[in-house]
């Protein structure tokens, strides 16, 4: 399979992030349940890999989960479900480190961390996968020793129904939704035209220059989530 392991700047080197793409993917309701039913076995990100754009992307969405993870900021119950909420533009509600602390803290509150629950919720209807999703991006944050490139890729191998392919821009551009991207993070066409998959955007003059603009406007919208 086409599992990569990369080391992001700036977190610590024993914290390695492994990302597998799939195309044709045809047990995500499996793997769905699986999340649902709080099996630690399935701890990813299982991400719709029509809704990401660029390796980029995704990677800021990992860099903020584990930074805020790191600075004890997390909002959701683990790492890998913070990358998933990091990938939404309107998550701008600063928190204690988990929704667990609710029990705890003053009534007035509740209405905060009702508010983040529902954000959540939202998030992952937006950018997780559902019963139909065929286009899976995964990523596993190695957070202990005993997780390494060869366990995991071992255990995606025996549980994932579908084509691993490389992660590269490539590869995610070829599955992206460009019309669903657009509309998540309320992005606007500059050239007034409607875009639909990446292979409609791309093979126009000026495309690359559009995808820059498209990228940046994303890359800002989840490094200032959670700034104010």
């Amino acid at each position: 399979m086409a599992l990569q392991t990369i080391y992001l700047q700036h977190i610590p080197v024993d914290m390695p992030i492994h990302l597998a793409l799939y195309r044709d993917v045809r047990n995500t309701a499996f793997l769905k349940q699986q999340l649902l039913s709080g099996n630690q076995e399935f701890e990813y990100a299982f991400i719709d890999a029509t809704m990401i754009i660029s390796t980029s992307h995704a990677l800021a969405a990992v860099y903020r989960a584990l930074n805020d993870h790191l600075q004890g900021r997390r909002r959701s119950r683990n790492v890998h479900a913070e990358i998933v909420f990091s990938l939404s533009p309107n998550n701008n509600v600063r928190l204690c480190a988990s929704l667990d602390a609710y029990l705890t803290m003053p009534k007035n509150l509740g209405g905060i961390i009702r508010l983040t629950a529902e954000q959540i919720t939202e998030s992952f209807k937006r950018f997780g996968i559902d019963d139909s999703t065929t286009s899976v991006l995964v990523i596993k944050v190695s957070t202990t020793p005993t997780i390494t490139h060869e366990s995991v890729q071992q255990h995606l191998d025996s549980v994932i129904e579908g084509t691993a392919v490389q992660f590269s821009n490539e590869n995610i551009r070829a599955m992206t939704d460009f019309a669903k991207v657009r509309k998540v993070y309320k992005l606007n066409d500059s050239s007034g035209k409607k875009r639909g998959k990446a292979g409609d955007q791309l093979g126009t003059d000026g495309a690359e220059q559009n995808m820059t603009e498209i990228e940046s406007a994303i890359l800002g919208a989840i490094a200032l989530r959670g700034a104010t």
